[in-house]
């Protein structure tokens, strides 16, 4: 599934990048970033509320699919500007963390 496809299928909105990007690494949950450098699976959509420059790097260094910007939360725009340029997909949704990670398991056929 591509990451424009989970997307739509979750109700996700598309702040940044274009999604064409396979999700295959599964989820993972994390805002501390230097435990997402180094935990991370490739390919994986990440969750996290960090909407910052630095979530975009660390994007980049932990080859992520994409980031899931949960809770609402603003991507700034220096992030949205450098995630265009990196080629970071980046995801929002209004819901919580928990509730975002379900969906995309769903979405992605790890739950039914």
């Amino acid at each position: 599934m591509t990451v424009k496809e989970l997307a739509a299928a979750c109700g996700f909105d598309v702040a940044c990048g274009e999604g064409d990007r396979e999700v295959t690494g599964g989820i993972y949950c994390c805002d501390l970033l230097s435990i997402v450098m180094g935990r991370a699976p490739a390919d994986c959509a990440w969750v996290t509320v960090m909407g910052n420059l630095n979530s975009i790097a660390v994007s980049v260094l932990a080859d992520t699919a994409c980031i899931v910007l949960a809770e609402g939360m603003a991507l700034d725009d220096d992030a949205r500007a450098r995630g265009e340029q990196q080629g970071v997909t980046v995801l929002k949704t209004s819901l919580p963390v928990y509730q975002a990670s379900m969906a995309v398991a769903k979405a992605i056929g790890i739950l039914q």
